[in-house]
């Protein structure tokens, strides 16, 4: 007899969770580069989002976790880029699932709002739009940030399975 394990509600961010969103960068032309200065507010360059690759075990970690809880991308999308609501909308479908039954169908979030959200975890690399007063646990994904008071708890997506194993929830 397998033990049943109770099914929690995660919630996952995009950009520098689940997307390597420097690849992006990378991927736009010199000449939309070149508009945002150090990179000050490229977000808001139009198609970026698009144009971004997962990160590495990002993909495999969401389906497994999907195949125990009740797991969602929640995310945020530049205010003045509306192009990103749609990219983002569109990579989910092209890298996880776009019909009924696929793992992420209709499982995106769009929020400025993060800790509206009610769930057991949110797997986050910032603590801002909300993250930061989440009422669950916080996984504070990524490397070493001292602004973001982030350790090297998380630093990747092996990190982030193995403590869910820990905890006997995969």
């Amino acid at each position: 007899m397998t033990r049943e394990i109770p099914r929690k509600v995660i919630y996952i961010d995009m950009d520098n969770v689940l997307v390597d969103f420097q690849s992006g960068i990378d991927r736009l032309p010199f000449e939309i580069r070149k508009k945002y200065p150090n990179g000050k507010n490229i977000d808001e360059a139009k198609g970026i989002f698009s144009l971004m690759e997962p990160k590495k075990g990002a993909i495999e970690a969401y389906k497994l976790l999907h195949e125990h809880h009740d797991v969602y991308i929640l995310s945020t999308a530049p205010w003045k880029n509306s192009s990103a609501w749609s990219d983002k909308v569109e990579w989910v479908q092209l890298h996880i699932g776009k019909v009924e039954g696929e793992a992420a169908f209709k499982r995106l979030i769009l929020s400025h709002n993060k800790h509206l959200n009610k769930g057991d975890y949110l797997i986050d690399d910032r603590l801002a739009n909300g993250a930061d007063k989440f009422e669950g646990k916080l996984i504070h994904f990524g490397g070493t940030n001292e602004k973001e008071k982030r350790n090297n708890d998380f630093p990747d997506w092996d990190s982030v399975i193995a403590y869910f194993k820990n905890e006997g929830l995969l």
